[in-house]
């Protein structure tokens, strides 16, 4: 079983109300914020990523925001590496480390430890990615299909960004992904936190329409003129992990011409519901969680509740 470690998380859905019930949190707690979201560790991605104000940042103290530029890739791995630090760090200030996002992949990292799957070779990548280029993505996801069949068969045909690991993983090792996910499970390890709670709405319209609230904000506050200086900048494309990113991806192939800008709204939301929808089934995955209901009138309340006398820090006296 994953060792216990003196911190909370607290997950759901984007547009679920993370941030409202983290801050509230904060204020009857002495809590230190470690952001658990793969978008909001880049610099100059702030509208597009919803990423706190900087009167919420300077409410309560918060790691992991701004800390990598977007050309410069931010790993599962080395979210396990910071966030194991930076528990330890906070804890040892006599706080609690509350950890809230909604990037599942880095919190089921966390709780069940990393493999040792060998990094990404820039070669191989663009080997592969000429092969797509000129095959097409369903060739390569035959070809997969030789080398790691039990990946293969839970893979789109067209799900280029997994197929490509995969293979580059069968390049780099000679062994299937499925051999270090399978390696990844018999593994004891990871740091368990000692409450879990997830704001995970049970009406999905109500999630649809704070999504689309959400997604309108962001358009009247200017996110297609970040886009634009962030494509400006001369060193960023549209195959980079951050301008994957929800939103972003949406409004790159946009301003390349790719669709029309008029249509910028109706892709960006269903994007942006599709992401919720996988975030709701990595969710669903993790038994250990506690669900509150997001949509509740008093969900925010709850939270507080549930978090505000369990899971304090070694000295640290309950408010």
């Amino acid at each position: 079983m994953p060792a216990e470690r003196h911190y909370v998380a607290l997950a759901g859905p984007t547009a679920s109300g993370k941030t409202a019930a983290a801050l509230a949190v904060a204020r009857v707690r002495p809590v230190e914020i470690v952001s658990v979201d793969s978008a909001l560790v880049y610099r100059g991605m702030d509208i597009g990523t919803a990423k706190p104000t900087p009167a919420e940042l300077a409410e309560v103290p918060h790691h992991l925001i701004d800390i990598r530029d977007p050309r410069d890739p931010y790993s599962a791995a080395a979210f396990v590496a910071d966030a194991t630090r930076l528990i330890d760090e906070i804890a040892a200030r006599g706080r609690l480390p509350l950890l809230v996002g909604g990037t599942m992949l880095y919190f089921k990292a966390l709780f069940d430890g990393i493999d040792d799957m060998p990094a990404a070779d820039p070669a191989v990548r663009d080997r592969l990615e000429a092969q797509a280029a000129a095959e097409g993505w369903p060739a390569l996801h035959v070809r997969l299909a030789e080398v790691d069949p039990l990946t293969a068969a839970r893979l789109a045909p067209n799900d280029s960004q997994r197929i490509q690991r995969a293979l580059e993983v069968w390049h780099a090792s000679g062994k299937p992904l499925s051999h270090f996910h399978a390696a990844q499970r018999e593994r004891p390890g990871g740091l368990a936190p000692a409450v879990f709670v997830s704001l995970e709405p049970t009406e999905r319209t109500w999630l649809h329409a704070r999504i689309t609230e959400r997604f309108d904000a962001m358009l009247a506050a200017g996110f297609i003129a970040e886009v634009q200086a962030l494509r400006a900048r001369g060193d960023l494309d549209a195959d980079l992990p951050a301008m994957r990113c929800v939103g972003y991806r949406q409004a790159w192939e946009a301003l390349d011409g790719r669709w029309p800008m008029a249509d910028l709204r109706e892709r960006g939301i269903a994007a942006t519901r599709q992401l919720a929808k996988r975030q709701m089934t990595w969710l669903r995955s993790m038994p250990q969680r506690e669900v509150i209901a997001a949509e509740a009138p008093d969900a925010v309340a709850q939270v507080v509740a549930r978090l505000q006398t369990h899971g304090q820090t070694h000295g640290e006296a309950l408010p």
